[in-house]
Order: C-alpha cells, then sequence, then structure tokens
C-alpha cells in the first residue's frame, strides 16, 4: 500500500509539472520579436520584457515552493487534490495577465487584475500548503510555522500590492516583485 501512496503523490506532483511547463510555453509564445533589426527596437518592448521576467520567476517560485511541498504529501486526499487543481487553473491565467500589462505598460486596471490574480493563486497556494503541512508528519514545528507565516506576509504583500496598484501601478508591481523575494525559498523543507 506504501508504493501506491507514493505513486499517488509523485501522480499529482507530475501533472503539475506538465500543468506548469504547458503555462511557461504559452507565455513564451506570447514574446513578440520587433520588425526592426536593431537594438533600439526593443527599448519600447521593456514593459513585455519585465512582465515576462516577472511572471516566470512568479511560475519558478510556484514551481520550487509545489516540488518541496509534494515531498512532504503522504496521500494526498481528494480536497488536496481539487485545491492543486484549482490552484493550476489560477497559474493559468498568467499568461493572460501577462500579455495584458505589457500591451498597456503596465497601466492601473490590468496591473490591479495582475496583482489581484497573485492574491488568488496565492491564496489558494496557502490552502495548499496548509493541508500538506497539516499531514506531514515528519516535519519539525519550527519550520511548518515558518512555511506558515511567510505565506500569509506574502499574501499581503501580494493584496497590499493591488490596492497600491489602483493609484500607483508601478509601486504596486515593486511589491509583487518584493512578495517574490519572500517566496524564494521554501522554508517548510529545512
Amino acid at each position: 500500500m506504501g508504493g501506491e501512496k507514493k505513486a499517488t503523490a509523485e501522480r499529482l506532483a507530475a501533472y503539475s509539472d506538465a500543468v506548469f511547463a504547458v503555462i511557461v510555453t504559452i507565455m513564451v509564445l506570447e514574446l513578440e520579436a520587433p520588425d526592426r533589426p536593431s537594438f533600439s527596437a526593443l527599448v519600447p518592448l521593456w514593459p513585455t520584457a519585465i512582465s515576462y521576467a516577472v511572471s516566470y520567476l512568479f511560475i519558478a517560485v510556484i514551481w520550487i515552493n509545489h516540488h518541496h511541498l509534494m515531498r512532504l504529501a503522504d496521500q494526498p486526499t481528494l480536497g488536496l487534490i481539487w485545491i492543486n487543481f484549482a490552484h493550476l487553473f489560477l497559474v493559468s491565467l498568467l499568461p493572460f495577465a501577462t500579455s495584458w500589462i505589457a500591451r498597456t505598460g503596465l497601466a492601473s486596471a490590468p496591473m490591479v487584475f495582475y496583482a489581484g490574480l497573485f492574491v488568488c493563486i496565492d491564496t489558494a497556494y496557502n490552502v495548499f500548503e496548509r493541508q500538506v503541512l497539516a499531514t506531514a508528519v515528519h516535519l519539525p514545528e519550527r519550520p511548518r510555522r515558518l512555511a506558515r507565516r511567510r505565506s500569509l506576509v506574502v499574501l499581503a504583500v501580494f493584496l497590499a500590492a493591488a490596492l497600491v496598484a489602483l493609484v500607483a501601478p508601478r509601486i504596486g508591481f515593486a511589491l509583487i516583485c518584493g512578495g517574490l523575494m519572500l517566496h524564494l525559498r521554501p522554508e517548510a523543507s529545512r
């Protein structure tokens, strides 16, 4: 029975990995090269480059943290599987939001949507993380507490970014970048 339990967790991780790969592929297909053969033609594309880089970093952060959490998952429950699907659905909206902020030069409404999407994705991640950590029997209390605290702080930063983006979209974008920095290292795996 132990091998079957592990296979279920591995299948969930493998499926999630495939979805993350497809999302990154879709996002990169949105990038369009300039028509002119000069480096100066790249300058107007700065919103595209920076939004792509931040979204790519977000997907990398999500994947790394998801990977570390899945190592702690013993037997995924039906609830965990469904929250994983909800999380992946929200992540799948990232190429659309990235394209919108890039095409509008980080304008307010698209940036609010982008930051709001980060809030939704991170909320789903928090539920996912809570469920995995609740069943992770071999994880000491301190890393568990650190992971929960960090996740709540990042969620608050993303929420603040969505609110700030209403009046100062570039500051909202900077807050998103700051929130991502807090998620670079998965605390629960230490």
